[in-house]
């Protein structure tokens, strides 16, 4: 008997299964195109509904306008060559700095103007006017100077008192790469930072440490907090070259790591130098001997340095003991003897300020006068970088100044320094020790670019005859 087959199920599955093939992509992209123009009319009706960002942005605008105008844009003509070269004319520099007050005087960095032999200030309005040295602070990074003319200025808001938090939103201005007028966003990454590089000089430190996009160009600029007020003074940028992490106040690209001085620091350092063209230091007088992490009585963890009182110092006076846990200085916390001591140089000699410590682990608050920080100190400080810029090595401390060793082409080369002379004056001056050379150094300007003489004598080697050497530090 014959089978009578069938293929119609078989067709039909078939056709159902390329129906599904053909007809499934299609369907899911109507499904998935559908539920993406749900989501964009969702999200359109968002916004159209919450102006949060719209808000965010007219404060972020008005931050902008109101500080725009009393940042500047600083151009530094400069004669600086190294020793023994020939002059190559006038050199030029840009930098940024802020309006300080209608009396025309303006802030930035000292190494923005350092060795200028003119300069001259763009305002955000585009007037170019002269402006004139008032004062430098080499150790601080901090330098005045005043526009030739001060009609129509806007100073620049200040916080003065506030401490700036970890986290809070700052904005950076100045002109980066040269172009002018620029604001940069970020946060406030950490504070009291001490990025200690052979460039700075006496290790004034307590920085600002924030993420703003800071680029050559921004030094001098104002770091400016939510409120639209300046809480600090763009100073450098952290880069890495060779593997290794430096500072950079003239060169190389943000790492999203950039530091500025606190507003605290400018306003002592920047009413010292109008006043009177001079920076006093105070001086508590008391030695490190490690840094203390505890518990205090309220709960809260502490952190702070343990010191030495020197006989017949500011310490002693206030009665501050050996042993006691330093862990502020006037409000501002002390984490380490770097940040300590940049706090206390900062504050003027003779000002009375108080101390919080811990004693037998109880708290004690002790109010001190502070004295002047010795020239033989402050030289002492900025000896290393000093000696690195030159080239050479000289034995530091209470040593007799003899040159230990003078790198083969380097300035000092170039000046006349030998391995083996024995300075004997400075700026006119007889010097017994090391700490006298770098004192007399430091006092006389070396750190402002400005030329120092130097007398020496040969060892008896070389001959034992005295040379006057003027002896000058690039920008």
């Amino acid at each position: 008997m014959r089978r009578i087959h069938s293929y119609g199920p078989a067709v039909f599955v078939l056709l159902a299964c390329l129906a599904t093939m053909l007809l499934t992509p299609r369907l899911m992209y109507a499904i998935g195109n559908g539920q993406t123009r749900a989501a964009v009319t969702l999200a359109r009706h968002t916004l159209e509904g919450d102006d949060i960002l719209e808000r965010i942005d007219r404060a972020v605008t008005a931050i902008a306008e109101s500080v725009s105008p009393s940042v500047v844009h600083i151009n530094v003509e400069s004669d600086w060559v190294p020793e023994n070269h020939p002059s190559i004319g006038l050199s030029s520099s840009t930098g940024s700095g802020w309006i300080y007050d209608t009396e025309g005087h303006i802030i930035t960095n000292a190494h923005v103007v350092r060795g200028a032999q003119e300069i001259t200030v763009q305002f955000h309005d585009g007037r170019v006017v002269s402006g004139d040295l008032v004062g430098i602070d080499p150790f601080t990074d901090i330098a005045v100077i005043r526009a030739d003319s001060t009609s129509g200025l806007l100073p620049a808001a200040r916080d003065t008192g506030y401490i700036p938090k970890q986290g809070e939103r700052v904005f950076a201005f100045g002109s980066p790469f040269g172009f002018k007028f620029s604001m940069s966003e970020g946060i406030i990454s950490g504070l009291g930072r001490d990025p200690m590089t052979s460039t700075q000089f006496g290790g004034f430190t307590n920085f600002i440490q924030t993420d703003a996009a800071v680029n050559p160009g921004n030094s001098g600029g104002p770091l400016i907090s939510v409120r639209g007020k300046v809480i600090g003074m763009n100073v450098a940028i952290a880069t890495a070259r060779g593997g290794s992490s430096e500072l950079d106040n003239s060169s190389g690209d943000s790492a999203g790591i950039s530091f500025a001085i606190p507003l605290a620091t400018i306003e002592r350092v920047v009413d010292q130098l109008i006043g009177s063209g001079h920076v006093s230091r105070g001086f508590l007088g008391v030695s490190y001997t490690g840094t203390e992490g505890f518990d205090g009585p309220d709960g809260e963890f502490h952190r702070g340095i343990r010191v030495n009182v020197e006989p017949g110092g500011p310490s002693e006076a206030a009665g501050i003991r050996n042993g006691d846990i330093i862990t502020k200085v006037a409000g501002q916390s002390v984490p380490d003897f770097n940040i300590f001591r940049s706090i206390v140089g900062t504050i003027p000699a003779s000002e009375r300020v108080e101390i919080e410590l811990y004693r037998d682990g109880e708290p004690r608050t002790v109010g001190v006068v502070l004295g002047e920080l010795p020239a033989n100190v402050l030289g002492s400080r900025a000896a290393g970088s000093i000696l690195y810029q030159l080239g050479m090595r000289m034995p530091l401390g209470n040593t007799d100044p003899i040159i230990a060793h003078v790198f083969e082409s380097s300035p000092a080369d170039r000046i006349g320094f030998k391995p083996g002379q024995r300075v004997l004056r400075v700026a006119g001056r007889p010097v017994r020790t090391a700490e006298d050379v770098f004192a007399l150094l430091t006092t006389n300007g070396l750190l402002a670019a400005k030329t120092v003489d130097v007398r020496v004598r040969d060892s008896e080697e070389d001959g034992g005859k005295e040379h006057t050497l003027k002896v000058r530090l690039g920008r």
